[in-house]
């Protein structure tokens, strides 16, 4: 069964390629950044097994924990409550702990993470 649009918008969100669009008509579609094209041509030519993989292991936990993100604002407040200690990096933990499975997502796809990406160094190549 193939990805559904918004699966495929988030596993591209998740890779940090930037938005397709509605037609592949501008600068920054797949025609012009091989990365980005392999990526497409992957999300088209998986074995429904992989399929499988990418929607219980992937897609379902990073979206549990890209929801969990912004969460950690209602606990920014309080730094020590009775006995509870709020743990000081828990938002750095926790983006730190979604950028690893987005990492393990880009890998599984064997694809380097898209440009949003600030450790990518610009991993996309623009083809003239």
């Amino acid at each position: 069964m193939a990805f559904t649009t918004q699966e495929r918008v988030d596993i591209r969100r998740f890779c940090w390629y930037p938005v397709y669009g509605g037609t592949p008509s501008s600068f920054q579609s797949y025609r012009f950044f091989q990365a980005y094209g392999t990526l497409e041509y992957r999300l088209s030519n998986l074995l429904p097994e992989e399929e499988g993989v990418i929607r219980t292991t992937y897609l379902a936990n990073l979206t549990t924990l890209e929801t969990a993100i912004p969460g950690t604002s209602a606990n920014l407040d309080t730094d020590q409550a009775a006995v509870w200690t709020h743990n000081k990096r828990e938002l750095a933990d926790r983006d730190a702990l979604f950028s690893n499975w987005r990492l393990k997502l880009c890998q599984f796809l064997g694809v380097p993470p898209g440009p949003a990406y600030s450790g990518s160094g610009g991993s996309m190549q623009l083809v003239v």
